[in-house]
């Protein structure tokens, strides 16, 4: 069974991976300074908890945006493991779709995963939403190539700057808005809900139909990340949801060099 280790800057998500399926996933805190001894215990915990042996694992493949991390996650799959873990993006598991932006390098693993990963899942022109720390707008052309996107702070980022900055504005939930859907906010906390979920709304929408404008072709839209869900009940702009797009990624890649290892010379 293949774990599959998604490391954000926020949280790193680890899943199971059987057949090309997703079979259960955790979450942790992202924390560069944490040992592969506390991961061992973690994951160790939660196999148990469904029913998983520590020896079911028999490879592991990461893919990371935090370069500190790396290290103590090659030394969990090593030495509880007992395997090499395959990074994303590094011999032998080099990116099998073009990077057509000015420096490949700079691009993050996760949006090349979520390349890997939607083009295989829908085809023709894209635009992936991937929310998480930044909310980043992706663009893949109909035959895989990665053209480049947008980078903007998350929608919590935003929330953060804003309370931050501002001594006397209160820290409010990122949340569905319920009943009144008035853009005239009645109270401090109103007017901040309003101002900061539907100007992120708008502010999908807007640079979402930017895009679409500059591709020039019909395009499919899909978003990722943990608030996915949310966003998808109050604006019309996805035509899917795919929250495990860069874990899918990560499977698609590993399903990939197994391949290449098994076909005879």
């Amino acid at each position: 069974m293949l774990l599959a280790i998604d490391a954000g800057n926020t949280n790193i998500v680890c899943a199971l991976v059987e057949g090309g399926a997703i079979r259960t996933r955790w979450r942790i805190a992202t924390d560069p300074r944490r040992t592969a001894d506390e991961y061992a215990v973690w994951l160790a915990q939660l196999l148990a908890l469904e029913g998983f042996e520590r020896s079911a694992v028999d490879a592991v493949i990461v893919g990371t945006v935090v370069p500190r991390a790396l290290h103590n996650l090659e030394v969990l799959a090593s030495k509880y493991f007992g395997v090499e873990a395959l990074i994303a993006g590094q011999p032998p598991v080099e990116w099998p779709i073009v990077l057509d932006v000015e420096d490949p390098r700079t691009v993050g693993a996760d949006r090349a995963l979520n390349a890997i990963a939607a083009h295989a899942l829908h085809p023709g022109d894209l635009i992936v939403v991937d929310f998480g720390t930044a909310t980043t707008f992706d663009a893949i052309d109909f035959s895989g190539a990665y053209k480049g996107g947008i980078i903007a702070p998350g929608i919590n980022l935003s929330l953060d700057a804003l309370v931050s900055a501002a001594a006397k504005l209160p820290r409010i939930a990122i949340e569905s808005p319920r009943g009144n859907r008035s853009v005239v906010g009645r109270t401090t906390e109103d007017q901040m809900h309003i101002g900061v979920f539907w100007g992120y709304v708008a502010m999908i929408e807007g640079l979402v139909a930017r895009m679409k404008e500059e591709i020039g072709r019909p395009v499919k839209v899909v978003s990722t990340g943990g608030l996915a869900a949310l966003f998808d009940e109050h604006t019309q702009v996805f035509d899917a949801i795919e929250p495990d797009l860069t874990i899918q990624g990560l499977a698609m890649l590993y399903e990939r060099v197994s391949d290449s290892k098994a076909s005879p010379l």
